[in-house]
């Protein structure tokens, strides 16, 4: 597997890479495979952990996805592990995201990846009478780090977002509990997503193999306070989730829950970006850009904030490789991305609302909301949304091929 480190006791040093990317998730190593895919080199990923980012247990894949890591050259790797799901009109996988990012991480090479790497700043320095040709990043370890790209895909607090000027992410009024359960000896579930609908409440579980299922609950009831005095404290999220929150949901679900592995569980608000601030906002500048969740936060409810970053990890890659000038490249990125992305988020967010009934509504309000959902948003809206599933965004080709006729 693709890895570095660092002596901590070294003196600091000055370092040249063609590509900065900060971010060691899905959208960083993505991205990272995918400008190999085109023939870009020196590329170096910025981790801010001391490993691969193991949080999140699993996350769930819809053919776009597919689509997009097959441009990667890694969705053979993944479709002989995980099976698809036998329900649903839209074909599906759940995999662990561990492996996701293992998997990737598999496809660089030695010491692409520089862990415990931490950004503290970010600033341009002119060449030949133009600004902003080369990009500085300073480490807390007194690292300088020059190069020609820098891609941000450092999450929904990207260091990167901000310095460009993107407006932070709003939270969405709810938060999520999700974990991964394991029985050693088999669980007997159907291999499909199944869901709970209740008063400001979503639970859904799902199989990822024989013996590990995942599992979610999103609700619009937990204050902010009582998410801070539960904390990450693995048994006080489950004691909440089975005695308070959830302790209406079915046996058969809580039971799940009951099986979690403790260094599975997590507990946080649910974020997004503003779809207009997706649109509008400045999300490059010169060759400095964002991807993933530093670019489009999005509310799980439509399981799209993975595949769109995978998504945005051929895109960038492929315009960086047409274009004649880098910052022409990024631009390219940004115009194809923002309508799509800003669809996506708007999706999702319509998405949750709808299905829970409105954050913090009742009454005639809570009445009005479940006709349009019934009414309207599934049988209009989410054809539509469904459709945007089915995106396929595209192959890579080497730069020496572009123009050719160029297949895997």
């Amino acid at each position: 597997m693709a890895g570095g480190s660092r002596d901590a006791l070294a003196a600091p040093v000055d370092v040249a890479a063609e590509v900065v990317i900060v971010g060691g998730g899905i959208a960083g190593l993505a991205t990272a495979v995918a400008l190999r895919r085109v023939g870009m080199g020196g590329v170096l990923v910025l981790e801010r952990q001391g490993e691969l980012r193991a949080t999140g247990a699993a996350l769930t894949i819809f053919p776009n996805g597919w689509f997009a890591l097959r441009a990667l050259g890694i969705a053979h790797k993944l479709t002989c592990r995980y099976d698809a799901f036998q329900t649903g009109e839209v074909g599906v996988r759940p995999v662990h995201r561990k492996v996701l990012l293992e998997a990737l991480a598999k496809e660089l090479p030695p010491a692409t990846i520089r862990f415990s790497s931490k950004v503290i700043s970010i600033s341009t320095e002119t060449r030949g009478g133009s600004p902003g040709e080369i990009v500085v990043v300073l480490l807390d370890d007194g690292t300088v780090i020059r190069s020609k790209i820098l891609i941000g895909c450092d999450g929904v607090h990207s260091v990167v977002a901000r310095w460009l000027g993107l407006p932070e992410a709003a939270t969405s009024g709810r938060s999520a509990v999700r974990g991964l359960s394991v029985y050693p000896d088999g669980h007997g579930f159907k291999k499909g997503l199944r869901q709970f609908l209740s008063a400001g409440l979503r639970a859904g579980m799902g199989p990822i193999s024989d013996t590990d299922v995942y599992w979610f609950l999103v609700n619009n009831t937990t204050t902010a306070g009582k998410q801070n005095e539960v904390g990450t404290d693995p048994a006080k999220i489950l004691r909440e989730v089975t005695e308070n929150v959830g302790r209406n949901l079915p046996a058969e679900y809580l039971d799940v829950v009951c099986h979690s592995d403790p260094g599975s569980l997590t507990w946080a608000p649910l974020l997004y970006r503003h779809p207009w601030a997706v649109l509008t906002g400045r999300a490059s500048y010169g060759p400095i850009t964002v991807a993933g969740d530093a670019f489009h936060p999005m509310t799980p409810d439509m399981a799209q904030g993975g595949c769109a970053a995978l998504e945005d990890a051929v895109v960038l890659a492929r315009a960086l490789s047409r274009a004649p000038k880098l910052a022409d490249g990024v631009a390219a990125y940004i115009s194809e991305r923002r309508c799509r992305v800003a669809w996506l988020v708007a999706g999702a967010y319509l998405s949750g609302w709808v299905q829970q009934g409105g954050s913090s509504v009742q009454g005639v309000r809570s009445y009005i909301i479940r006709l349009f959902r019934d009414l309207i948003f599934y049988k209009f809206l989410f054809p539509k949304l469904a459709d945007a599933m089915w995106y396929n965004c595209g192959d890579l080709k080497p730069r020496n091929e572009i123009g050719k006729n160029y297949s895997e």
